[in-house]
Protein backbone atom coordinates (compact mmCIF):
# COMPACT_ATOMS: atom_id res chain seq x y z
CA UNK A 1 0.00 0.00 0.00
CA UNK A 2 1.59 3.07 -1.39
CA UNK A 3 1.35 5.82 1.73
CA UNK A 4 -1.30 8.46 0.61
CA UNK A 5 1.08 11.45 1.54
CA UNK A 6 3.44 10.71 -1.13
CA UNK A 7 0.72 10.45 -3.88
CA UNK A 8 -0.44 13.26 -5.64
CA UNK A 9 -0.25 14.07 -9.70
CA UNK A 10 3.61 15.84 -9.42
CA UNK A 11 4.50 12.71 -7.97
CA UNK A 12 2.25 10.12 -10.17
CA UNK A 13 4.28 12.05 -13.17
CA UNK A 14 7.53 11.37 -11.52
CA UNK A 15 6.56 7.76 -11.11
CA UNK A 16 5.69 7.32 -14.29
CA UNK A 17 8.84 9.17 -16.05
CA UNK A 18 11.09 6.79 -14.25
CA UNK A 19 9.40 3.95 -15.74
CA UNK A 20 10.49 5.24 -18.97
CA UNK A 21 14.15 5.01 -18.53
CA UNK A 22 16.14 2.54 -20.29
CA UNK A 23 19.06 1.89 -18.94
CA UNK A 24 21.72 3.03 -16.00
CA UNK A 25 23.02 5.95 -18.28
CA UNK A 26 19.42 7.41 -18.89
CA UNK A 27 18.80 6.75 -15.13
CA UNK A 28 21.70 8.62 -13.46
CA UNK A 29 21.39 11.32 -16.33
CA UNK A 30 17.83 11.42 -15.58
CA UNK A 31 18.31 11.76 -11.53
CA UNK A 32 21.69 14.09 -12.24
CA UNK A 33 18.90 16.48 -13.18
CA UNK A 34 15.99 15.96 -10.86
CA UNK A 35 18.37 15.28 -7.18
CA UNK A 36 21.17 16.72 -5.71
CA UNK A 37 24.54 14.17 -5.84
CA UNK A 38 24.08 14.08 -1.79
CA UNK A 39 20.64 12.70 -1.86
CA UNK A 40 21.35 10.47 -5.32
CA UNK A 41 23.95 8.95 -2.88
CA UNK A 42 21.78 8.71 0.38
CA UNK A 43 18.86 6.59 -1.87
CA UNK A 44 21.85 4.42 -2.95
CA UNK A 45 23.66 3.85 0.67
CA UNK A 46 19.55 3.42 1.76
CA UNK A 47 19.61 0.11 -0.94
CA UNK A 48 22.43 -1.36 -0.02
CA UNK A 49 21.50 -1.08 3.97
CA UNK A 50 18.51 -2.74 2.93
CA UNK A 51 20.56 -5.53 1.55
CA UNK A 52 22.48 -5.85 4.08
CA UNK A 53 19.75 -6.13 6.56
CA UNK A 54 18.06 -8.73 4.14
CA UNK A 55 21.00 -10.77 4.34
CA UNK A 56 21.39 -10.71 8.34
CA UNK A 57 23.96 -8.37 8.72
CA UNK A 58 24.45 -6.41 12.12
CA UNK A 59 24.73 -2.70 12.66
CA UNK A 60 28.26 -2.84 12.98
CA UNK A 61 28.86 -4.18 9.63
CA UNK A 62 26.48 -2.20 7.96
CA UNK A 63 28.20 0.95 9.41
CA UNK A 64 31.70 0.02 8.61
CA UNK A 65 30.91 -0.67 5.04
CA UNK A 66 28.24 1.66 3.92
CA UNK A 67 28.90 4.50 6.70
CA UNK A 68 25.21 4.76 7.21
CA UNK A 69 24.17 6.07 10.64
CA UNK A 70 22.53 3.85 13.08
CA UNK A 71 19.06 6.53 12.57
CA UNK A 72 19.54 5.66 9.02
CA UNK A 73 20.09 1.79 9.40
CA UNK A 74 16.71 1.92 11.54
CA UNK A 75 14.78 3.50 9.17
CA UNK A 76 15.74 1.27 6.69
CA UNK A 77 14.69 -1.39 8.81
CA UNK A 78 11.41 -0.23 9.75
CA UNK A 79 10.77 0.16 6.10
CA UNK A 80 12.08 -3.36 5.27
CA UNK A 81 9.80 -4.62 8.07
CA UNK A 82 6.57 -2.24 7.94
CA UNK A 83 7.05 -0.29 4.62
CA UNK A 84 5.36 -1.12 1.29
CA UNK A 85 8.09 -3.41 0.40
CA UNK A 86 9.40 -1.17 -2.05
CA UNK A 87 12.85 -2.55 -1.31
CA UNK A 88 12.13 -5.87 -1.22
CA UNK A 89 10.51 -5.65 -5.06
CA UNK A 90 13.69 -4.31 -5.90
CA UNK A 91 16.21 -6.37 -4.00
CA UNK A 92 14.24 -9.98 -4.93
CA UNK A 93 14.68 -8.72 -8.83
CA UNK A 94 18.09 -7.12 -8.49
CA UNK A 95 18.74 -11.10 -7.11
CA UNK A 96 16.89 -12.67 -9.55
CA UNK A 97 18.32 -10.72 -12.45
CA UNK A 98 22.14 -11.61 -10.82
CA UNK A 99 21.21 -15.42 -10.82
CA UNK A 100 20.18 -15.18 -14.21
CA UNK A 101 23.64 -13.85 -15.42
CA UNK A 102 25.35 -16.44 -13.19
CA UNK A 103 23.75 -19.05 -15.20
CA UNK A 104 24.36 -17.38 -18.43
CA UNK A 105 28.41 -17.30 -17.39
CA UNK A 106 28.30 -20.93 -16.32
CA UNK A 107 26.81 -21.79 -19.85
CA UNK A 108 29.20 -19.62 -21.70
CA UNK A 109 32.16 -20.80 -19.66
CA UNK A 110 31.12 -24.72 -20.58
CA UNK A 111 30.91 -24.41 -23.79
CA UNK A 112 34.78 -23.32 -24.15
Amino acid sequence: MINEKLRNELSDQLMAAVLHLRDTEESYAFFEDICTVAELKAMAQRLEVASMLRQGNTYDAIVERTGASTATISRVKRCLNYGADGYELVLERMRRQEEREKGREVTENAGE
